[in-house]
């Protein structure tokens, strides 16, 4: 026997679709309709009243016991005779079922003796406890709502396979709640980052993610073919430069949280399709941006902790968000890994070389970006830590410092051993700009410079004028990554790209 696709069923499965046409059989739909008045399983948990379930036993005519609505995926399924037990689940709780022969109508028994776990049903009785002490609803009606044709994983196991773990997250949604756990904790991250951010005055705007030009970030940009204008465009990679232009255009603090999508390498922190927030503040500098930026990562770290402590969950967070970050300059994380000035171009050349660089064709700044990994790793994953005042020459959207030209007014922000988040103080002058633009261009090979195309309509935008600003980009699923202790990007995305089978 195949199913519709010529894939060979299961010898279990042969068993639940027999299950299903039994309950057809019953007069039931085994795919449910429309209901009314459901709560979650976690409410019903909470309607239980412990003075009314005792007013029953001692009278069972005085029934005072609140009556609910609910609906689950059965985990847990146990047929003693006239009573089945099962544990229903959805995204809120885990809650017992007790399903009477003598108590439940003689259809909505009859169902559960034919169900199989996984499957999803509407549960309607009193919530009382057991003398076990388990509060549970005894049901008096029970109807289905969908039957589940595969096997779900081991009760225990779930999905051990990491990669069909992505593949089907469907599945690892309902049998693995740590995995449910983390992704609701990212959408509630996201809803507060929003809150957040409104609520200091930024306004959230969109930009488009189709570009005839791929700019704001030095990342090769996914290519697509727009027909009715016959012209190539570009996915997002950034949305920096449209940011910026609603700043020329009078809109004073902006933000967006931006899918966006490089066509570059898969690891644990890395994945094509991601998402950021990047926010730009007229008048504001990069330390306005780092205060901005401690404020949101500890707003994000209280979510975490608020939605522990109201769970099982008493794993201590894999970081201290709470207390003050840590600050440091690059060039004294420089100093600290290598012992020299980053500026001191012998020593610089002599370390390079010895790395295997090919120092010869290499300029300074970039013999010393290359070397800067060292430094990163010297930096303490346990505390949340800025890195500031980066080589101007490394950052060309940004501007230098008064002070020192050498170093640009830009921080970046290192948590659990990954960057967090990458701010300026922006360039809003448009010879220099356009200077720094060429001078990037130069450098890239003749592929590179088909997608790193100068923008003359950025120039023209600040030619108009842009007020003074501070710009930020916040990598959400690193921050997801970080606050949560998950390992993998792939851990906190609800589809993280995965190759085709076959």
């Amino acid at each position: 026997m195949s199913d519709q696709v010529g894939t060979p069923i299961h010898e279990q499965e042969r068993e639940r679709i027999a299950k299903r046409e039994r309950v057809r059989a019953l007069g039931m739909a085994p795919y449910g309709a429309r209901e009314t008045n459901l709560v979650s399983l976690a409410t019903a948990r909470a309607r239980y009243d412990a003075e009314a379930d005792a007013m029953y036993q001692s009278d069972a005519s005085n029934d005072q016991r609140p009556r609910v609505r609910a609906a689950g995926r059965v985990m847990l399924h146990r047929d003693n005779g006239k009573l089945i037990w099962m544990n229903l689940r959805d995204e809120t709780a885990d809650l017992q079922v007790a399903v009477s022969k003598r108590d439940c109508d003689e259809a909505g028994f009859a169902l559960a003796q034919l169900t199989d776990l996984g499957d999803i049903v509407v549960v309607e009785g009193p919530v009382m406890k057991t003398r076990a002490g388990e509060v549970t609803i005894w049901a008096s009606r029970l109807t289905p709502a969908a039957k589940c044709l595969v096997p779900p994983p081991e009760k225990h196991a779930g999905l051990q396979d990491i990669e069909l773990r992505y593949r089907q997250r469907y599945v690892d949604l309902w049998s693995s709640p740590e995995a449910a756990r983390v992704l609701r904790l990212r959408s509630d991250m996201i809803s507060a980052l929003r809150a957040f951010m409104d609520s200091r005055g930024f306004r959230e705007v969109e930009t488009p993610v189709l570009q005839t030009l791929a700019g704001g970030a030095a990342a090769r940009p996914f290519v697509t073919h727009m027909n009715a204008l016959d012209i190539d465009l570009y996915m997002r990679v950034a949305p920096e430069l449209y940011l910026k232009r609603l700043l020329v255009g009078g809109m004073s603090r902006v933000y967006e949280v931006a899918r966006n999508f490089r066509n570059e390498g898969l690891d644990r922190t890395h994945n094509p399709e991601f998402t950021m927030m990047e926010a730009y503040e007229a008048f504001g500098s990069y330390h306005t941006m780092m205060e901005l930026t401690e404020g949101l990562i500890k707003e994000l770290a209280r979510v975490v902790s608020e939605e522990s402590s109201t769970t099982d969950d008493q794993t201590p967070a894999p970081v201290d968000c709470h207390g003050e970050f840590e600050r440091v300059t690059y060039g004294e994380l420089f100093r600290r890994a290598h012992g020299v000035d980053m500026r001191d171009t012998q020593s610089i050349g002599r370390l390079g070389a010895a790395r295997g660089l090919d120092v010869a064709r290499m300029d300074h700044w970039l013999i010393v970006n290359a070397l800067f990994d060292d430094a990163e790793d010297t930096i303490d994953p346990g505390r949340p830590t800025f890195v500031i005042d980066y080589p101007a020459a490394l950052s060309p959207l940004t501007r230098p410092s008064a002070t020192d030209p050498v170093v640009a007014e830009r921080f970046e922000l290192f948590i659990g051993g990954m960057e967090m988040a990458n701010a300026y103080t922006e360039l809003n002058d448009p010879d220099v700009q356009r200077e720094k633009f060429e001078k990037q261009l130069a450098g890239v090979s003749a592929e590179e410079q088909t997608f790193r195309t100068l923008d003359e309509d950025f120039l023209r935008a600040l030619r108009v004028g842009m007020p003074p600003a501070g710009g930020l980009g916040v990598g959400i699923d690193r921050v997801v990554m970080a606050l949560t202790g998950q390992a993998s990007i792939r851990d906190v995305l609800l589809f993280p790209l995965m190759r085709p089978i076959g």
